[in-house]
């Protein structure tokens, strides 16, 4: 007798018992929690800081948060993955949960992105987020032909509560302090159905600034509920991108706050520009000159074929220089660099932060 199989198929009769449709063998794939593919972001650097590869990007199938300061260009980098998702998807199409009122239809198509294909569905509460966002996967998930979907929240942290919302209309001031497990309880219920679905979300959050600590950092609100459920979570911070006197969009530094796929900690900057959203190559000079592929003698860059050209001339015809091979070596060593256990020294005794508990 085959124990083996015999074994596999007891575990499979307790499945069917059970009736629990995420549940399976390991053998055949854990449907809502593998990782089978990724979505591109735009941008090969954000790309690797996300999957640990140029040509990987967000997990196609789980929660992906974007926290930062006011005016860090929160809603402006997440509008350049939206863009990106659609231009790789002719047939896809984007629900963006709004909660600042902030998305205009001019801004939408300034940045050409295709209105046609992409909901905006204000959303004031908490509790109105879960509730549509469910119906949502659930209507997708009984579709049998089902286009590609991306699911944006923008942003968490203007969602109240609809105990909030009574006690204002009443004229009471205070605070909900079951907010933070309404959090909770909404990415406990999505998270399983977006693994089911196939299907990324993106969510926009604010930080502050930890009060009480010898060296001050920022954190993000909301409490424990995105911080869990976040496969990746990124800290944003910008400047603006001049060319000459024109301010031609933001440079917007990431960290790599919190992951379960590549090293947490790691940072990149990526270009996102007012008319073509994120710069695929932004940042590639860095990363080539990490591997060798190119090397920097003074302020230009040698070629591997020896010829020598400034940076800004390399970027302004990217195709050119970042041949295959190329690509191919800062692929290898970005794998090498981000990817946990590919780089004993790096990956060795990372700290993994506590979630803030407050707010």
């Amino acid at each position: 007798m085959n124990f083996s199989s015999a074994s596999s198929n007891f575990l499979k009769d307790i499945v069917k018992e059970t009736g629990n449709e995420y549940a399976g063998l390991v053998s055949d794939g854990i449907e809502a929690g593998d990782v089978e593919s990724f979505i591109d972001t735009g941008s090969y650097a954000l790309n690797a800081l996300l999957s640990g590869s140029i040509y990987g990007g967000l997990p196609a199938n789980k929660i992906t948060a974007f926290a930062g300061e006011s005016a860090t260009g929160k809603t402006f980098f997440v509008l350049g993955i939206v863009k990106q998702f659609l231009s790789d998807n002719p047939s896809g199409g984007v629900i963006y949960f709004e909660s600042e009122s902030a998305i205009t239809k001019q801004m939408v198509e300034q940045r050409q992105i295709d209105s046609n294909r992409m909901v905006i569905m204000p959303v004031a509460t908490i509790q109105e987020f879960t509730h549509q966002a469910t119906k949502v996967l659930d209507k997708y998930l009984s579709t049998e032909d089902r286009p590609p979907l991306m699911l944006c929240l923008d942003s968490l942290g203007m969602l109240s509560t609809s105990k909030e919302m009574a006690d204002t209309a009443e004229g009471k001031e205070t605070k909900d302090m079951t907010r933070a497990a309404l959090v909770k309880a909404a990415f406990r219920v999505l998270t399983l159905k977006l693994g089911k679905a196939k299907i990324p979300m993106l969510v926009t959050n604010h930080t502050y600034s930890q009060v009480g600590t010898m060296f001050p950092q920022q954190v993000m609100g909301g409490g424990t509920g995105l911080y869990y459920a976040s496969s990746n979570i990124v800290f944003l911070s910008k400047r603006k991108e001049k060319d000459g006197k024109d301010v031609i969009g933001n440079v917007i530094h990431c960290k790599n706050q919190k992951s379960r796929l590549t090293v947490e900690h790691k940072m990149i900057d990526a270009l996102v520009t007012y008319d073509k959203g994120l710069d695929r190559y932004y940042w590639m000079l860095e990363l080539a000159e990490a591997c060798e592929a190119f090397k920097k003698v003074s302020t230009r860059y040698e070629m591997p074929d020896g010829s020598k050209h400034f940076g800004k001339a390399i970027l302004a015809e990217p195709t050119k220089f970042f041949t295959d091979d190329v690509l191919q070596k800062i692929d290898e060593y970005c794998k090498v660099e981000f990817l946990y256990g590919t780089n004993q020294s790096e990956t060795e005794d990372v700290e993994r932060e506590e979630p803030e508990k407050s707010v």
